[in-house]
């Protein structure tokens, strides 16, 4: 899983495939949200926020997790369906929760100046990775069409 989530981050295309086909890794996607929720709940404490905070913040993690592939799933399989377009949920799921990875460096988000300029980061790169998971999933040949 560990080296999944660093191909994840370096956006191999190879990993999402990867991860796209294995239907055994949908709970390892799952993991990812979560551990992603922790950084990120655990960046916060040192900014003002509580232990209730965290575990909330994995709660809606999870749940904006399974309702955006959801989401994603609809509207890339009817309204921006190519011929080539094949996907199912897991499949949006796996490959979707895989491009949080980065997000585990939220974790350093406590730290005064530098930790919002990480978080800020962070988002943009994770905003990368989950087009690129978008694309791969949908087998979009355009990344415009998976923006």
């Amino acid at each position: 899983m560990l080296e999944r989530m660093i191909g994840a981050a370096r956006l191999d295309v190879h990993v999402y495939e990867e991860v796209e086909a294995d239907t055994g890794a949908t709970l390892q996607a799952m993991t990812v949200v979560v551990l992603v929720a922790l950084a990120s709940g655990l960046g916060a404490l040192g900014l003002g926020g509580g232990p209730m905070d965290v575990i909330f913040g994995v709660f809606t993690g999870l749940l904006s997790w399974a309702v955006w592939a959801f989401v994603t799933y609809v509207v890339g399989t009817t309204v921006f369906r190519t011929s080539e377009t094949e996907a199912n949920w897991g499949q949006l799921a796996r490959t979707t929760g895989f491009a949080q990875s980065p997000g585990v460096l939220r974790v350093f988000g406590f730290i005064p100046t530098i930790g919002q300029v990480i978080v800020f980061a962070v988002t943009l790169w994770q905003l990368v990775a989950m087009v690129i998971a978008v694309r791969q999933a949908l087998d979009y040949t355009s990344t415009w069409r998976a923006v």
